[in-house]
């Protein structure tokens, strides 16, 4: 699976992004799907995760209740849509398959996922 990011931008804190991942290969389906992301100086952190199927939704503390992920398997594409963005969630977004078929039960490793898209930027301004 081949994935890219895209959707980032400059937003006010307050506002909304949706931000979206293309993924290329028959397999897309197949497999969880995850969103990171990064800030300067800091670890690569989970954010959100799917199912195979759309049907399980996993999301960090931080963001539960402002983000929802979502996916078109019709379309191989994953969806990361963020409300009520603040400062701290300016980071480059990254989303990634789990390496794993179908075995997915919520983890929020880095190491666990892969085929890494190109990031996005998302910069919240205050």
């Amino acid at each position: 699976v081949q994935l890219q990011a895209s959707g980032g931008g400059l937003v006010q804190a307050g506002g909304s992004l949706r931000l979206s991942c293309a993924a290329s290969g028959r397999t897309f389906s197949s497999y969880a799907m995850g969103w990171f992301r990064q800030a300067p100086g800091k670890e690569r952190e989970f954010v959100a995760a799917i199912s195979w199927g759309g049907s399980r939704t996993y999301y960090a503390d931080s963001v539960k209740g402002r983000f929802t992920i979502s996916r078109d398997n019709a379309k191989n594409a994953v969806y990361l849509q963020m409300n009520s963005l603040k400062p701290e969630d300016t980071a480059v977004y990254y989303c990634a398959a789990f390496k794993r078929v179908g075995s997915y039960q919520g983890s929020r490793s880095a190491t666990d996922f892969g085929s890494w898209g190109q990031g996005t930027q998302v910069t919240v301004s205050s």
